[in-house]
């Protein structure tokens, strides 16, 4: 019969330490990751809104231009 050796692994202090600081950069990147692509979307809608607003304006001088209008009455 042949005996086998039950797996045991031994972390020392160092090893865990350099593991959980790998885990939390790479949460760190993760974040920062996330909050780049939120900043770089909202751009885009604000840009696309300042847009709209802006082709809205212009219609609306055009339909209705500011200038006194004679009375036709």
């Amino acid at each position: 019969m042949m005996k086998t050796k039950p797996k045991i692994r031994v972390i020392r202090k160092k090893e865990l330490s350099v593991n959980q600081e790998k885990e939390t950069l790479k949460t760190d990147d993760g974040k920062k990751s996330a909050r780049k692509m939120v900043t770089n979307v909202s751009s885009w809608v604000n840009d696309f809104q300042k847009r709209r607003r802006a082709e809205t304006k212009e219609a609306l001088e055009v339909l209705f231009p500011a200038g006194p209008q004679a009375d036709s009455a």
